[in-house]
């Protein structure tokens, strides 16, 4: 494994450079609570759904593609998106909303799967369903819930598994990076709930 990684991380040209540290840059900056997160986001997320093809990830691609999007409304609701127009406070979950929650993702997660099982795409049901948990743990962030980082710890774990499995090992390490900076940001967000 540590052979690959280097082979890879040796392999590495430009794009891929930008992609892994526009991605940290935006992880890092999310979990401090910044909204700066969303440009850096929105410019990996357009490299990553490139890289995602090559490795026929599909429904990953069609992840990024959407995190493009809420990236946009991201920067605007962190910024503008209270009552007020003022800054979105962070919020918690309601038992009844992580249920609804888990359900859509089970449902759409197994209808992707589907909606792929007859392609060439690899590790469909996976992907599938990692990319379902993702959409939604993405719309709690952009709506600052503060569980949101509760999910993206299972989801970053489960990623690091699936580019792992498909031999992008430095993706995989970076998805570890990612479970590591999730779990900072859930008790970061957590102390600064109590303060607001």
């Amino acid at each position: 494994m540590l052979t690959q990684l280097v082979q890879e991380i040796a392999a590495l040209g430009w794009l891929d450079w930008i992609v892994t540290i526009t991605a940290l840059i935006y992880v890092v900056l999310s979990a401090k609570n910044n909204p700066w997160c969303w440009p850096f986001g929105i410019v990996s997320c357009t490299l990553w759904a490139y890289a995602s093809y090559g490795y026929g990830l599909y429904s990953d691609v069609l992840l990024q593609i959407f995190y493009v999007v809420m990236g946009f409304w991201g920067w605007y609701n962190w910024q503008k998106g209270s009552a007020q127009g003022g800054a979105m406070p962070i919020s918690r979950m309601t038992p009844t909303a992580h249920l609804l929650y888990i359900s859509v993702g089970i449902v759409a997660g197994g209808l992707l799967g589907y909606l792929f099982s007859n392609t060439n795409a690899a590790a469909t049901y996976w992907d599938a369903f990692t990319t379902t948990f993702s959409v939604l743990a993405t719309v709690m962030l952009v709506r600052r819930q503060l569980e949101n980082w509760a999910y993206w710890i299972v989801i970053d774990l489960a990623y690091a598994g699936l580019y792992y499995s498909r031999g992008a090992v430095l993706f995989a390490l970076l998805m570890m990076v990612y479970t590591i900076i999730a779990v900072y940001a859930f008790d970061t967000w957590k102390e600064q709930y109590k303060r607001q």
